[in-house]
């Protein structure tokens, strides 16, 4: 059976505009003083260098990442030629110079190859786990290790000329788990001279974009009583998936744990289908999975975010 929610506290979607110099878990650790509550999480790390998009999960929604079945994300950054460091950012040691630089006709057309799907080696100054041992924490004792290629997907990739001979604009829209920093680096690889990434802003990730975010400054600022109100619901994060209205009676059933066969509500959707489940009047309360039972398939509830 689907748990039951604490009405008491916030739950709801906070999209935030990250300031560079702060961690995404310092942002985390703010929002939990702001809303009293240590149920806060978010989708996609940034790292300290970076600003834009971090999306905080309050309350109940924090529980929500995990069934999240698609997060694009949209980037702009820098990329400086001519450098590598142990980092793939300028922040790092450097480890090569080069100062013939190719034409930026040959940097447009590298940039062009990574269009697709491409296998990417993780960076080890990133999140991810191999072992349970973050890869960021092993490179600070200056232990690196070997990390296997993931197929990451580049949907759009624009590379614009600045004033500066090394220096580019790229603006990415990947999939998630792409790290920018490796894609400047590659780019870089590609072209023979080395390149880091200079500076990155999240423009767009999992639905929400700057227009829908605030920065930690303007949060602190709202009266403590009226942050609630700053919470867009949960439903956001899942408005790609279709739609199924319960009558009243078959969401009580659904709220008891009972699943709901397809033929009695007139749908029809695939096994495994994941889909917002809501009352008759429209209104959004659980996260639904279409499974297979003797006498049918049917909608299961697998995670209740409203009463």
């Amino acid at each position: 059976m689907a748990d039951t929610p604490n009405t008491a506290e916030p739950c709801g979607i906070l999209p935030i505009d990250k300031p560079a110099g702060k961690t995404s878990h310092d942002i985390v650790g703010q929002m939990r003083r702001l809303f009293h509550t240590k149920r806060v999480g978010h989708t996609g790390t940034l790292d300290p260098m970076a600003t834009g998009v971090l999306t905080i999960l309050i309350g109940r929604a924090a529980k929500a990442a995990e069934y999240l079945v698609c997060d694009r994300k949209t980037y702009v950054a820098e990329l400086r030629l001519g450098l590598t460091t142990d980092t793939e950012d300028t922040t790092g040691r450097v480890l090569t110079e080069c100062r013939d630089l190719p034409a930026s006709d040959a940097v447009f057309a590298a940039a062009r190859s990574f269009l697709g799907t491409y296998a990417q080696i993780p960076p080890m100054v990133s999140a991810l786990k191999v072992g349970g041992k973050k890869l960021v924490d092993l490179a600070r004792k200056g232990i690196e290790i070997e990390r296997k290629p993931r197929d990451v997907m580049i949907f759009a990739l624009d590379c614009r000329a600045t004033d500066r001979a090394d220096t580019y604009v790229l603006t990415v829209e990947c999939s998630s788990g792409t790290y920018i920093r490796t894609l400047c680096a590659d780019i870089g690889k590609k072209l023979g001279c080395g390149g880091v990434m200079a500076a990155l802003r999240r423009t767009a990730a999992g639905g929400y974009t700057l227009n829908d975010c605030r920065t930690p400054a303007e949060v602190e600022a709202v009266e403590e009583a009226e942050r609630p109100a700053l919470l867009l619901p949960v439903e956001t994060l899942f408005s790609s998936l279709f739609a199924v209205r319960l009558p009243a009676f078959y969401e009580k059933l659904a709220r008891s744990g009972c699943e709901i066969y397809q033929k009695k509500i007139g749908t029809d959707y695939p096994v495994g289908t994941r889909v917002r489940v809501c009352d008759e009047s429209g209104k959004f309360f659980a996260l639904g999975e279409v499974r297979e039972y003797p006498d049918g398939s049917a909608v299961k509830l697998i995670k209740i975010f409203e009463l």
